[in-house]
């Protein structure tokens, strides 16, 4: 273990007990008082972890969702108005400063639910003691805004998890939704750029390829000394889309030893009319096909209980869809690759659930993989990277 990775593990767990609001020798007791009680409950659940959600206003639905640990975007965002007219938003400093002080005040406010993941093994510590590890992630780098320093205050609020960019490029990254005269998607990592994957290896801090182009993604895996993932996303061969990854990402994910989340967004999962569960799974097997098992994983990018708007219509596609196409269609008259086909459906109506990482785990083992394969999807890569990134 490197000087920096034993100071990263110092700092955890000096952070962890403070935000229990209990002192090292006090949380040790409590943990150690509940936990042989609190294995017995847990040993029979299945390891789930999801690649992305939120922190809901409701704590009843991190126990109904079943989730060991899950990547939480706590970001704040601003509105910008691009020059060609399109809405782009921006993760600034002030703004995630803000959101992550006060999502580690509730996580610290919930002990007996929640659990603040600041290394890898946090995920083991919340099952013995059944709660669930929330690991803090950002969606662009933009609020790394002045200099690279700033990396380290995010790093001591709780950060471990950084996505380069967010749709659009910023003064670091090349976004996926970027376009040119030419009708160019594939913008480089920047010197800048370099500089912070160097800065997130040496941090301790996940590298999160989601919504980067094609070749800020590849500079990226060349660069990087650690693992680096993709945290949700979908498969550029099965749907033909700027936000949808090409296999030579999928494949260096898979090469640096991460993994590739697929999402819940059903109209980057599949042109078909009918979303379904074997759309998700056509992605899944993709996935392994290219990158081996140990790469693939599961994402969500809704809130834990679902897309809300669906969940109000029923999962009423054809209603629900409306809401995305002046977005979507301000795209087309870009000539970004993809939307020139028009999307029917947001979500895949029986993955739409509270329960999705169980039935996810049903349909797995439905459809041939092996318990022990099906295991590593549903959360047995994400805790292997995780533990080996962030200690």
């Amino acid at each position: 273990m490197t000087d920096i990775h034993k100071r990263s593990l110092l700092k955890a767990m000096g952070a962890g007990a403070l935000l229990a609001g209990l002192p090292m020798t006090g949380l040790a007791q409590s943990l150690a008082g509940s936990g042989k009680q609190a294995k017995a409950a847990t040993s029979a659940v299945p390891l789930y972890i999801d690649g992305l959600s939120f922190l809901p206003d409701d704590l009843a639905d991190i126990r109904a969702s079943k989730l060991a640990a899950y990547l939480c975007d706590i970001s704040a965002i601003e509105e910008v108005v691009q020059e060609d007219g399109t809405v782009n938003y921006k993760r600034t400093y002030k703004a995630c400063m803000k959101s992550i002080r006060e999502a580690a005040v509730r996580v610290a406010a919930n002990p007996d639910v929640l659990l603040q993941g600041l290394s890898g093994s946090d995920i083991a510590l919340a099952r013995d003691t059944n709660r669930t590890a929330l690991f803090f992630q950002i969606q662009g780098a933009d609020c790394v805004e002045e200099r690279l320093s700033q990396v380290d205050e995010f790093y001591r609020e709780g950060l471990r998890v950084l996505q380069l960019t967010h749709h659009y490029g910023n003064s670091f990254a090349g976004g996926a939704l970027d376009n040119d005269e030419r009708g160019g998607l594939n913008l480089p990592l920047s010197p800048k750029g370099f500089a912070l994957v160097d800065k997130l290896n040496d941090s301790g801090i996940l590298i999160d390829l989601s919504h980067s182009s094609e070749q800020t993604a590849l500079d990226t895996l060349n660069a990087s000394r650690m693992p680096v993932v993709q945290s949700h996303g979908a498969v550029r061969a099965i749907v033909n889309h700027a936000r949808c990854s090409p296999d030579s990402v999928i494949r260096a994910i898979a090469d640096s030893g991460g993994v590739f989340g697929v999402f819940m967004m059903s109209f980057w999962l599949t042109k078909d009319p009918v979303p379904t569960t074997a759309h998700y799974l056509a992605q899944l097997k993709h996935v392994a096909n290219i990158g081996g098992i140990d790469a693939v994983a599961i994402a969500n990018d809704y809130p834990l209980r679902g897309q809300e708007n669906l969940l109000k219509l029923n999962n009423d596609n054809a209603e629900g869809v409306k809401e995305y196409l002046d977005w979507w269609h301000s795209l087309r008259a870009k000539k970004v690759l993809g939307f020139d086909h028009e999307p029917e459906h947001v979500v895949i109506p029986e993955l739409n659930h509270i329960e999705r990482m169980s039935r996810i785990h049903d349909a797995l083992k439905g459809a041939g993989f092996g318990a022990s394969d099906a295991d590593k999807i549903i959360g047995g890569n994400w805790q292997r990277v995780l533990n080996q990134v962030l200690v």
